[in-house]
């Protein structure tokens, strides 16, 4: 089984053992890794949100075979860029440096695209305006696009339809919406990426049931976005599972061998690919085996790596 994380925050200082800033148990991203890949990855993507985030994930990246980076600016961020030094120009400037110079192992432009749920970070009009220029990076390198959309009021669809012509391809990963709203992103050309936040409700199983298979991706979005039992995805989890989760302790507690409770980690993908098997009525290595290679038709196709 070959699965690729298209969705992993491990530049959160907490795969470091460090929490609001404080230390609380060794660096353990060794361990996580290890287990990410006794879990089935043969790859992660990991997200840049910022610049600076951009960069940390190009240096693992670099630092880790099999991680691979994103380079963008979070709609969430996207206040930050008049805030920078140079500028607006000099920002993305960066960004375009940060791909040029690391183009074996940058594979997507973002995490890019808007999120009004959380408009106290940047507002409407930072968002598009700097979600816009993304796209200026994705004609000018050619990348394929890594996507994020949160209660946006058709905003993201008319941006995106606006600007099709300008990326090759892209995914919207941790999809939250509708039935409706995943049939507007498949009408796009896009493909949808799913972890636990995707999972939560009856409503979510719902949508999630009618995305083809042809057009997953499969994600963590860690350390967030675990499927808990309170989520109505939990009970698809079949207790006679070929795979088991590790052991998970408190982070006071933590030793190299276990989880820490409430860090979602990589290796926890295969609890989300448990569940779509089961809406999609599919064998879990049939269906991995199709988003393993959505996903690297997409992100992959240029870049040299025996998977």
């Amino acid at each position: 089984m070959k699965i690729i994380d298209i969705g992993a925050n491990l530049t959160d200082p907490v795969f470091r053992g460090k929490y609001r800033g404080k230390q609380a148990h060794a660096d353990d991203m060794p361990h996580i890794l290890e287990r990410a890949r006794a879990s089935g990855i043969v790859g992660m993507m990991v997200t840049g949100g910022s610049l600076s985030e951009s960069a940390e994930a190009v240096r693992l990246s670099r630092e880790h075979p099999g991680l691979f980076a994103t380079v963008g600016c979070h709609p969430t961020r996207s206040s930050e860029v008049d805030k920078h030094s140079g500028g607006a120009d000099a920002y993305f400037a960066g960004l375009r440096a940060l791909i040029d110079n690391n183009r074996d192992i940058v594979v997507a432009v973002g995490e890019c695209g808007l999120d009004y749920d959380r408009l106290h970070f940047a507002a409407k009009d930072v968002q598009n305006k700097y979600f816009e220029r993304q796209f200026e990076l994705a004609a000018a390198t050619g990348l394929p696009m890594f996507l994020h959309c949160r209660n946006t009021g058709g905003d993201f669809e008319r941006i995106m339809r606006a600007n099709r012509d300008r990326f090759s391809g892209g995914v919207v990963h941790s999809f939250t919406g509708s039935a409706d709203e995943a049939r507007q992103l498949l009408d796009l050309g896009l493909y949808i990426g799913i972890n636990g936040c995707s999972l939560k409700t009856e409503d979510n199983l719902a949508a999630v049931r009618t995305i083809p298979i042809d057009r997953l991706m499969i994600e963590t979005d860690c350390p967030y976005c675990e499927i808990r039992k309170t989520h109505a995805s939990h009970a698809l989890l079949a207790t006679d599972a070929a795979w088991t989760a590790p052991d998970a302790k408190k982070k006071e507690r933590w030793d190299s061998d276990s989880m820490v409770k409430g860090r979602n980690e990589p290796c926890m993908i295969r609890q989300v690919l448990t569940v779509l098997a089961q809406l999609h009525g599919v064998n879990e290595a049939e269906l991995a085996e199709r988003m393993f290679e959505n996903t690297r038709s997409v992100f992959f196709k240029d870049v040299e790596y025996d998977f």
